[in-house]
């Protein structure tokens, strides 16, 4: 029996890993944390507003990313699995202009203690196809150079797994 909120098409999975000269609890509460993920999350030139961070199994989140022309897209979801300060599981979907929802995908961010530092691992999954996987690299990959900034340290590939 197939489970939409977990199974995968590894065919259109985004792999980004960083290395952060930060301890894994520090980056984990930048992602958990409504006022530490508004600092960073978004791509460059981006404004972001938190609506809601229930950073528990079952909680729901949702922000708005403001786009420089002031452009508003909202996202949000539902955690999965929330394991401090190593894993967090959460699905992921757009809030379209139509009042529906994007197709869903799966975050899965993994943090482990590497030389002094975090090395993260982040997963998502199920992408419709290569043009929203492919924008999602870029928006995540920028996000991820913010991230670096706001724990005041630098980041380090590979960029892909």
């Amino acid at each position: 029996m197939t489970n939409p909120e977990t199974d995968t098409d590894n065919t259109r999975d985004l792999v980004l890993v960083r290395r952060f000269d930060a301890p894994c609890d520090l980056v984990f509460r930048a992602w958990t944390d409504p006022k530490a993920l508004v600092q960073w999350c978004g791509p460059h030139g981006f404004k972001a507003v938190g609506d809601r961070l229930e950073a528990w199994p079952g909680g729901r989140h949702r922000a708005c990313l403001i786009a420089p022309d002031g452009e508003e897209h909202w996202v949000g979801g539902k955690y999965l699995e929330v394991e401090p300060p190593h894993r967090l599981v959460f699905t992921h979907a757009w809030e379209l202009a139509t009042g529906e929802n994007s197709p869903q995908t799966v975050v899965t961010i993994t943090f482990r203690d590497s030389d002094g530092g975090t090395e993260m691992t982040f997963r998502q999954s199920g992408f419709d196809s290569a043009s929203s996987l492919k924008g999602h690299e870029d928006g995540w990959s920028q996000s991820l150079e913010r991230l670096s900034f706001f724990l005041g340290t630098r980041s380090e590939g590979p960029d892909h797994a």
